[in-house]
């Protein structure tokens, strides 16, 4: 059963976070200061959502990897319940599927909390003075590629990356909820 994000406030700061990332870095929003663009996304291995959409999120990272945008996808679910969510699955993950964002592991769910998420895939984008500027999905078609009419997540980096206001700040991100312990 697919859940829905939640609206949430815009031009709010980015939280304070520390990350372990699969790499073997931990990351904080620190991590990140010079970035024109920062994109944070609520994802994991095993919701058939992202896995729909990984492969487009490695495409739009690759189109924005000389442009000053970073990337972060945070895992924030329960691996005791969802073993194929657990930081060592994680790591496998982004070697198989050749990931090319900073993958991180939130195991106490604190993060998941500050930032409100709700499911997975959901996406937050914040400006260069770290404040939100979008949140919510992807695009309006996690079927199916060739059908998509409107790249949400691309459109509000462009727009930002473009010093233009966001033109649609908030979407409803769609995808299988946290799985909260």
């Amino acid at each position: 059963m697919a859940t829905e994000s939640k609206p949430i406030e815009m031009n709010t700061l980015l939280p304070d976070f520390s990350v372990l990332a699969t790499d073997g870095h931990t990351y904080s929003a620190k991590s990140f200061e010079r970035a024109k663009v920062l994109v944070v996304g609520f994802t994991c291995n095993h919701c058939p959502y992202v896995q729909a959409y990984e492969q487009r999120l490695v495409q739009l990272v690759k189109d924005f990897a000389s442009r000053g945008v970073d990337f972060l996808c945070i895992n924030s679910n329960d691996d005791k319940a969802y073993p194929d969510d657990s930081f060592e699955k994680m790591k496998e993950r982004y070697k198989s599927q050749s990931f090319n964002f900073i993958y991180a592991r939130d195991e106490s769910q604190n993060i998941a909390k500050v930032f409100n998420a709700a499911c997975t895939p959901e996406f937050y984008v914040y400006d260069e003075s770290r404040r939100l500027q979008y949140h919510g999905r992807l695009d309006d078609n996690h079927k199916d590629p060739a059908q998509v009419k409107v790249t949400f997540l691309r459109n509000a980096i462009e727009d930002l990356l473009s010093k233009r206001q966001v033109q649609t700040a908030q979407t409803a991100a769609l995808g299988c909820s946290i799985k909260w312990k």
